[in-house]
């Protein structure tokens, strides 16, 4: 089934209200209908085809909603991009996935135009944050009916990249049943209805906004106060009128440090629910104390959507993750796939309807990835208790989550080790009270030469997206290193965990 469908088809009819933006533009499920059919038949107009590329690289906006319905419909598959992202790492998203169709914001598309040129992409349109563009001026004069195309579920609907630990970005697909199951399992379990609103502050070019928090409410028929981005005096303000919350732990921890953020304010919340990121055990007790409110927290990946949640009715259980989803099948095994017994720390491994069939254009590492028996190799350790609670405890493959944004530490070490007077570099991800997580390098200078932190700050910078520059770099004569030669992550950790400045 197209996954616009099952939305139509498990929300009900189109009457109600969608969203209320923050200039206070109000739209209807029955509006989101006609913009998007436009959106569809202008792009199947342009020749696009089901199952071709349309990338996205834009601001959020509720014409971002519409292109990524109209994409939908259309059977495309939509391929979002983090808007700080850099010339040279568009370069290679173009290259990889091979779109039919890219959308940018209209001050890029000189630089964008040039990209598409160099890869081959046949269409370039712009949609820009207040809506305008060439693309919606193209758009804005097409039918306003459009038959749905059907799909099967395991075709893909979107195209999503998580860079690799080789420092190769990867890209995820993610089929219609993928998140149509996902999204019906999630309204389920934390009682999504018509009669919510959630507060939808999250970047829609990352799963958590653009899937568990739409699908949460496109498959119930609930509202949205839809803000750009996450503001404290825009969330404040937007609180009362809604009765669901979602965000990173960064989102919380700002809240908690403004004396206006209290129970008054939350009064008409139902529900908090927190991700992206591990959130601590002492902002759970604090927005308790402040709010009366205990956070949902639950786990996810970019490859599978939500895994587990803590439940809506029950023990919210500080420092897990909650049970598996009900149809979500999880184990923690050894480095042999040898399930361990309850309570024993090993790799936690998934299976069910919201797992992705593999990497695309990477049979290889898909297959490297899935155990033989069909569990997906999560890569984080865990353990799990007798009553079914999952903790997680670390990340074997050392990924950094700043701000509920993934930094995989081999993208940024490739980058620091190509520049002047540097020998090596171990990324790390530190303790940071705001961000979660925060992005720290140790850099080795070679042999009579000394970068300083600003150089190899605005290095990264030049190559990669902001929030993949390191807060904060340190140097070392050598990197730590274990007996078969491997760095010791955990000891450079260890040693700078505590450090208030570059070294």
């Amino acid at each position: 089934m197209n996954l616009y469908a099952f939305y139509q088809a498990t929300r009900g009819d189109d009457a109600g209200l969608l969203l209320v933006d923050q200039s206070g533009r109000s739209f209807s499920y029955a509006d989101a209908a006609r913009y998007s059919a436009r959106v569809a038949n202008y792009l199947v107009g342009l020749g696009l085809a089901p199952g071709d590329r349309v990338t996205v690289q834009v601001e959020k906006s509720p014409e971002f909603l519409w292109l990524f319905l109209g994409c939908l419909r259309a059977g495309l598959v939509f391929h979002p991009l983090n808007t700080a992202y850099t010339e040279e790492e568009l370069r290679f998203f173009l290259g990889d996935a091979a779109p039919s169709l890219v959308v940018c914001d209209g001050a890029a598309e000189a630089a964008m135009a040039a990209l598409c040129r160099d890869a081959g992409v046949a269409n370039l349109r712009t949609l820009d944050a207040d809506g305008g563009g060439t693309l919606f001026a193209g758009a804005g004069g097409a039918p306003e009916h459009f038959a749905t195309v059907a799909r099967e579920t395991s075709d893909v609907a979107a195209l999503v990249y998580s860079s690799g630990t080789t420092g190769r970005p990867k890209g995820i697909m993610l089929t219609h049943g993928n998140l149509a199951a996902n999204a019906g399992t999630l309204v389920r379990c934390w009682g999504f209805s018509a009669a919510d609103c959630l507060l939808h502050a999250l970047p829609v070019f990352h799963v958590h906004g653009l899937f568990v928090a739409l699908g949460c409410v496109l498959a119930s028929g609930a509202s949205m106060r839809w803000l750009p981005r996450f503001d404290v005096d825009a969330t404040l303000a937007a609180l009362p009128a809604s009765t669901v919350m979602m965000g990173v732990p960064t989102f919380y921890t700002r809240l908690l440090a403004d004396a206006r953020f209290d129970a008054s304010v939350c009064a008409n919340m139902r529900l908090f629910i927190s991700g992206s990121a591990p959130l601590l055990a002492e902002t759970h007790v604090e927005f308790a104390e402040r709010t009366g409110h205990a956070i949902l927290e639950r786990y996810g990946m970019t490859e599978t959507g939500m895994n587990t949640s803590n439940p809506l009715a029950g023990e919210r259980r500080a420092g897990t993750v909650g049970p598996p989803l009900p149809d979500v099948t999880v184990r923690v095994c050894d480095a042999g796939d040898t399930e361990l017994p309850i309570g024993e720390v090993g790799e936690l491994q998934v299976k069910g309807p919201n797992v992705f069939p593999g990497y695309w254009n990477l049979p290889e590492k898909t297959a490297e990835d899935f155990t033989p028996d069909g569990f997906f190799r999560t890569g984080d350790q865990a353990s799990i208790s007798p009553d079914g609670y999952v903790s997680i405890v670390g990340r074997s493959k050392d990924m950094v989550i700043t701000g509920g944004l993934n930094v995989y530490p081999k993208e940024i070490e490739l980058i620091i080790d190509a520049l002047p007077g540097v020998l090596e570099s171990a990324v790390i991800g530190l303790p940071d009270a705001d961000f979660g997580e925060m992005v720290a390098a140790v850099v080795v200078p070679e042999a009579g030469r000394q970068p300083s932190e600003a150089a190899i700050r605005d290095g990264v910078g030049a190559q990669a997206a902001r929030f993949k520059v390191p807060k904060k770099v340190f140097f070392l004569p050598e990197l730590p290193r274990n007996t078969m030669g491997k760095v010791q992550k955990s000891r450079l950790r260890e040693l700078f965990g505590g450090s208030g400045g570059a070294g």
